[in-house]
């Protein structure tokens, strides 16, 4: 089952304004000395701010790899909701602490602990933000090797024929599928200690 076409004109458009951020980031507090930059800096932050606001609660009730053509391991799904989850909590984080940014500066709190503290937020963020947008991309990408269904459900290119008959690809899936299986015995065996 693919995405809604809302979904998907809201996964592109979000990209696009991700790396349009990347590129155009302050690489100095100092700038935001020009008046039009620090407004022009609050309104983007405010939009991407509301755009990821808007498309957790419009995708937090569709089941994590809902597009799967294939069973997916428990274990899978909640490493990818996790990952989901962590994106974001990471990309409410990275504008928050861009507004906090502004906000202090515009009060004349161009360094000191609490300008400290929201640059160090803000640059966690967007190192934590590179590193989980990898991890999904290079999920999606595997997910497209191994033919599962969900490249397909959202990228409207190289389309999934079903899963994959290459030898290799299966042989790795299954590794895969062992790997999750020792995960879930080893926390139900954690648990059942506890409970103890």
């Amino acid at each position: 089952m693919a995405h809604t076409r809302l979904a998907k004109v809201i996964h592109w458009t979000f990209i696009l304004l991700y790396v349009y951020g990347i590129f155009k980031q302050v690489n100095d507090i100092s700038q935001l000395e020009d008046n039009r930059l620090l407004i022009f800096e609050v309104i983007f932050a405010s939009v991407f701010l509301l755009i990821v606001i808007f498309r957790y609660f419009y995708m937090r009730n569709i089941v994590t790899m809902h597009a799967s053509t294939v069973a997916v391991h428990p274990v899978h799904k909640f490493i990818a909701k996790s990952v989901h989850t962590s994106m974001y909590a990471i990309l409410v984080l990275l504008p928050l602490s861009g507004l906090m940014i502004a906000f202090l500066f515009n009060q004349g709190i161009s360094d000191g602990p609490l300008q400290s503290v929201a640059l160090g937020a803000h640059e966690f963020a967007a190192t934590a933000s590179y590193v989980l947008i990898a991890l999904h991309v290079s999920a999606a990408i595997y997910s497209r090797i191994k033919g599962e269904g969900v490249w397909s459900s959202m990228v409207p290119i190289l389309k999934e024929a079903g899963p994959s008959e290459n030898e290799y690809v299966k042989r790795i899936a299954e590794i895969e599928n062992v790997v999750y299986d020792k995960i879930s015995t080893t926390l139900e065996s954690l648990m059942f200690r506890g409970s103890e």
